[in-house]
């Protein structure tokens, strides 16, 4: 008997250590814990649920800043509106008047564990980060996502005295507002509203390269599709195809971007990041990735004196430490004390 209960220990502890391995390989194959409660619809297309900190259905005179954040890989957008709130709190107490959003891009396997309604907008696993076009219930694109939250913040009866807003992600997020800095239509409509917009890129796996050029060359050289979308500007998704990568690239200068790296994001083997060899000729690690990218986007011609790169010391791939921290907290709200902020690279 004794014999019997050891072996059946035994047998359950490699169970648990396989289901660890395989939760940290791919945890984003699991249904999400938690939908937002709130929705939006994306025009005709379908419907987008998200967390917002205030109801946006009826004007809200007092709000002077709109913070979008968004989630990474594992869709758990709960968790980021929690560390959304943290920081909206220091805002608060800096005397802000401000609205947190959170969209939830989710798949297939959370409509199914949810039981949620036809309309639901969902995206494959990772497609969504790129801008690609939703599986069900019509191809929208999660970038027209982010035009319709876009576009009801530009809305001056909603928002009269709305003076900034902030499109920030981490991670899987993060790779969503870097290309979205670089397709995003949704500026437009908030720019001829007076309403200046920033996007904060915080630890990626990956970005978009307008040249063929790579940090790693001799990866790009054999690894076919390196400067495919999303990696690169060859074969773009529809909601980029009109524009030239020259052009897209001088909607990218323009914009104002803040990359946010944590120093210690420099696991090569960490379990969430992509190890593509698209992602590879980036360089080894995030942190690493970050800063070649925003070296080679401040050595083309004209430079890019609207990008800042802010590194936030002693933080790894963590979303929470990275948003509330001195630096996460400038880069959304302006409030003073990062020590990375010298007013360049």
């Amino acid at each position: 008997m004794t014999m019997l209960r050891g072996a059946l220990l035994l047998f359950c502890l490699l169970l648990s250590g396989r289901a660890f391995a395989e939760d940290e390989v791919a945890p984003n194959r699991r249904p999400v814990k938690a939908v937002a409660e709130s929705r939006l619809p994306v025009g005709d297309r379908g419907i987008l649920p998200l967390y917002v900190s205030a109801d946006w259905s009826h004007p809200l005179p007092d709000i002077t800043r709109a913070v979008v954040v968004l989630h990474g890989r594992l869709r758990n957008a709960d968790v980021y509106y929690a560390s959304a709130k943290t920081a909206q709190a220091a805002a608060g107490a800096a005397g802000q008047a401000t609205i947190m959003i959170v969209p939830q891009f989710l798949s297939q396997i959370d409509i199914e564990a949810r039981q949620l309604p036809p309309d639901t907008l969902r995206w494959t696993l990772e497609g969504w980060e790129g801008g690609d076009a939703a599986t069900a219930p019509t191809p929208a694109s999660s970038f027209e996502a982010l035009d319709a939250i876009l576009a009801r913040l530009a809305d001056r009866n909603l928002f009269p005295k709305l003076t900034d807003v902030v499109v920030a992600g981490h991670s899987g997020g993060g790779q969503v507002v870097q290309r979205y800095a670089i397709a995003g239509r949704g500026e437009a409509a908030l720019q001829a509203s007076h309403i200046a917009v920033r996007y904060v890129v915080a630890n990626p796996s990956s970005y978009a390269y307008f040249s063929a050029e790579r940090p790693e060359p001799a990866i790009a050289a054999s690894c076919p599709g390196f400067d495919n979308w999303k990696y690169g500007m060859q074969a773009r998704p529809e909601y980029l195809a009109a524009a030239t990568p020259a052009e897209l690239e001088q909607h990218y200068v323009a914009r104002r971007v803040i990359y946010l790296l944590g120093t210690r994001d420099t696991n090569p083997n960490h379990p969430a990041l992509d190890k593509s060899c698209m992602a590879e000729a980036q360089g080894p690690f995030r942190y690493a990735r970050g800063h070649a990218y925003a070296a080679a986007m401040a050595g083309r011609d004209h430079g890019t004196p609207n990008h800042l790169l802010w590194d936030v010391e002693g933080v790894g791939h963590d979303a929470d430490k990275m948003l509330t921290s001195a630096c996460g907290l400038q880069a959304l709200f302006d409030l003073p004390g990062c020590p990375a902020d010298h007013g360049g690279h």
